[in-house]
């Protein structure tokens, strides 16, 4: 009995401690469930907090100097060139986000030779640098970074052509100088004025060149290299530039594209007769539009280049779309001026008319060119750098067009560039979007 009893007490006292031991090791769960319940929140909370720009954007003159550092870090590691090879849904790469790049451009003005002075902007005195620091992000798929050796191996024994005005030599020069960090070219041909030239890749045995053809159609021309116009272009409608026309057979891929010069007073033929114009008060003439003269030439150059019974020739071709400017307070030629400094954000600015109007024709009639380029074996890709490149109002030369401009006087009233981009600049992103669509188009609507 005794034993029964000492053994009911310890089994009671047994209980008691178990009862115990239950309650701490409940206790302790629910303040562990707590304490991760707050971490996590925090994260989250952090997570959310936006680190500011650089700078503040200005909208006075004169430009105001960044530090040299870069803006933010990127979720991309430093001179990582990313494949997309796991991209398995197709979605729009020309919509996204510019962000901050701790690894800045791929080349500078120093280790590229072939830099144009109007938009050499770092030699030219331009002070701030963060404009450097950003990379286009599209929002639902990766943008691997230009991959310069992949793509002279894939253009060994190629030709390569961009034709339009002088964006499109804005152009090349980025490619040039992305390249040129692997081979440099060698200039084999300039004209006289030296808007259109032709560059060979010895070790690759590939040709790149520029085609300067402003319009796309036969043009006459009145005016001098300053824009300094002495009578009203003559624009034929109907008739294509022999400058390019005559060469593309030669060329493996092209890059096509329209642009500002149909902003221009001109007078358009049709037929052998003058069919009416563009701005031209006091002639009498009937005022079709810079928009019918767009799309009447778009609609010739891509059934040339649709229709191969031409030509006899497939190349694959980029159709880019056109590019805005960022001219405030007035325009090149009456003191408009761009010293923003960062990028703006999605929704902070909306195209200006003359640019949505371009954009739509070319939208329209490329879409209606792939269809029948699909018949026939031509394979035609939209570059829609429109709407990124009006977010980067501080991408351009502004006053550095010059070299130091204000080096005798800080007053000094210049001429402002907001149309070309600074080399490098954010033109560069263009060429990561270019090899994307040519290494993985078909995964991208």
């Amino acid at each position: 009995m005794a034993k029964e009893a000492r053994w009911d007490s310890k089994l009671l006292s047994l209980q008691k401690h178990n009862h115990v031991f239950v309650k701490f090791a409940i206790s302790f769960l629910v303040l562990g469930l707590a304490f991760r319940l707050l971490s996590s929140d925090s994260i989250r909370i952090v997570s959310n907090i936006e680190t500011p720009p650089l700078a503040e954007e200005r909208t006075e003159s004169p430009i105001v100097s960044l530090p040299i550092e870069a803006p933010v870090s990127s979720p991309f590691p430093q001179n990582e060139s990313y494949t997309s090879e796991n991209v398995s849904v197709k979605c729009d790469i020309f919509k996204g986000d510019w962000i901050a790049e701790q690894s800045g451009p791929a080349y500078t003005n120093k280790s590229c030779h072939v830099i144009e002075d109007h938009q050499n902007c770092m030699r030219n005195g331009r002070p701030d640098s963060g404009y450097l620091y950003w990379r286009w992000n599209p929002r639902d798929c990766e943008l691997p970074r230009f991959n310069s050796h992949r793509f002279l191996d894939l253009m060994r024994d190629k030709s390569w052509a961009f034709i339009g005005d002088s964006i499109s030599r804005n152009h090349v020069q980025s490619l040039l100088c992305i390249l040129s960090q692997v081979e440099e070219a060698v200039e084999v041909y300039h004209d006289e004025e030296y808007r259109s030239k032709r560059w060979h890749f010895p070790a690759h045995n590939f040709t790149l060149s520029v085609i300067w053809t402003p319009f796309l159609v036969k043009a006459a021309i009145f005016e001098d290299m300053n824009g300094v116009s002495s009578s009203e272009v003559q624009l034929y409608l109907d008739k294509l530039d022999e400058k390019w026309t005559d060469q593309y057979k030669n060329f493996d891929y092209v890059v096509i594209a329209g642009g500002k010069w149909f902003l221009k007073t001109a007078i358009y033929n049709e037929n052998n007769t003058i069919a009416g114009c563009h701005y031209c008060p006091g002639k009498n003439l009937t005022e079709l539009g810079f928009d019918y003269a767009y799309r009447k030439a778009l609609q010739l150059v891509l059934n040339f280049v649709m229709h191969d019974e031409y030509h006899n020739h497939k190349p694959f071709v980029f159709f880019r779309t056109t590019t805005p400017d960022h001219f405030e307070n007035g325009e090149w030629f009456s003191g408009g001026y761009c010293n923003r400094t960062v990028p703006f954000k999605d929704g902070e600015i909306e195209m200006r008319d003359v640019d949505t109007i371009m954009r739509d024709i070319e939208l329209e009639e490329v879409e209606k060119a792939a269809s029948v380029g699909s018949e026939n074996g031509v394979i035609l890709k939209l570059l829609d750098t429109t709407r990124l490149s009006v977010l980067r109002p501080d991408g351009h030369p502004g006053p550095y067009r010059k070299f130091h401009p204000f080096g005798k006087d800080k007053n000094a009233k210049v001429q402002n560039d907001c149309l070309h981009w600074c080399l490098p600049g954010p033109i560069d992103s263009w060429n990561d979007l270019v090899m994307e669509l040519l290494v993985n188009g078909e995964k991208y609507r």
